[in-house]
């Protein structure tokens, strides 16, 4: 059977390479072995699965069949001794991650770092930045976003529950009143994080529906912590991740408004990419933070 296996494998990588002397260089196999496997395979099929001659090789109609499923069968047997290696080894190599810049350092920073206290083999690329992150395109393992919504080419696993404020300076209030209700906000000058979903429609919810409200003001940045240093000068009204909002809330730089109209479900996600295998790694991770957020919860 394991000749078999070895067979099968020859006569994929030769076809993913484009050619038996690029497939002996990645896989550091010789030609003529190569090329013994997949005509032993052949001869035992007794079909011909590949055209070839001296410029480009070719698979024939059979073999293009049987590429297909042995594609699928090689994968499947892959992910099996990995999964099988995953539960007796402990997570090691190199891990990317993404993550919101402000969340990242002053949040999320501890847990990952206790993570790697956890697992030292692990080796840590962290990458912390205010922009949309394309996981594969990237080679991102896992990205950590705050979100409502699930991007459906990836699988997310929730780590935390997360709220937003709603705030402005105490003489920005005195000057221009509490708004009682999300449309009075029309009327008020605003700062705008162009990295909040909806950017300049701030998003509530009344009587369990969803109220979007078009804000206006002096200001668009793409920062949320620059936004909350503008509201904490009386720029403007500001919406916050609860984890900026509260020192600035506490310390009383910030009044929160319009509390009962903040919208909820949103949360911290661990997403990553499609693949039938998760690396242990990866696993080992999400379950780390879960614990982590369970017992330091975001304020």
């Amino acid at each position: 059977m394991s000749q078999d296996i070895s067979r099968i494998r020859a006569f994929v990588q030769v076809f993913d390479a484009g050619g038996f002397s690029a497939a002996a260089r990645q896989h550091g196999r010789s030609k003529a072995l190569l090329s013994k496997y997949v005509t032993d395979l052949e001869d035992y099929l007794g079909v011909r699965l590949m055209n070839r001659t001296t410029r480009r090789l070719s698979l024939t109609e059979a073999g293009e069949a049987y590429y297909r499923e042995a594609s699928s069968l090689l994968q499947q047997l892959d992910d099996l001794d990995a999964t099988i290696a995953d539960q007796t080894t402990e997570p090691r190599g190199m891990l990317r991650v993404s993550a919101p810049r402000n969340f990242g350092e002053r949040t999320l920073a501890p847990a990952i770092f206790a993570y790697l206290e956890k697992f030292p083999k692990v080796t840590l690329d962290l990458r912390l930045e205010d922009r949309y992150v394309d996981l594969v395109d990237e080679g991102i393992d896992v990205a950590l976003r705050i979100s409502t919504l699930a991007d459906s080419s990836l699988i997310a696993r929730k780590i935390a529950d997360m709220h937003v404020v709603v705030g402005a300076a105490p003489k920005l209030i005195g000057k221009v009143g509490t708004p009682k209700h999300p449309e009075d906000l029309r009327h008020l000058p605003c700062i705008v994080d162009v990295n909040l979903q909806g950017q300049s429609n701030w998003r509530f919810t009344e009587d369990g529906k969803t109220i979007s409200v078009p804000v206006t003001g002096p200001l668009r940045v793409n920062s949320p912590l620059a936004a909350r240093t503008a509201a904490v000068m009386g720029l403007g009204f500001v919406v916050l991740p609860s984890y900026l909002a509260e020192p600035a809330v506490q310390q009383g730089d910030l009044v929160p408004v319009l509390a009962d109209f903040l919208p909820t479900g949103q949360t911290l996600q661990a997403v990553y990419p499609h693949r039938r295998h998760l690396a242990g790694k990866v696993r080992a991770l999400i379950d780390h933070l879960v614990e982590w957020f369970a017992t330091h919860p975001v304020h």
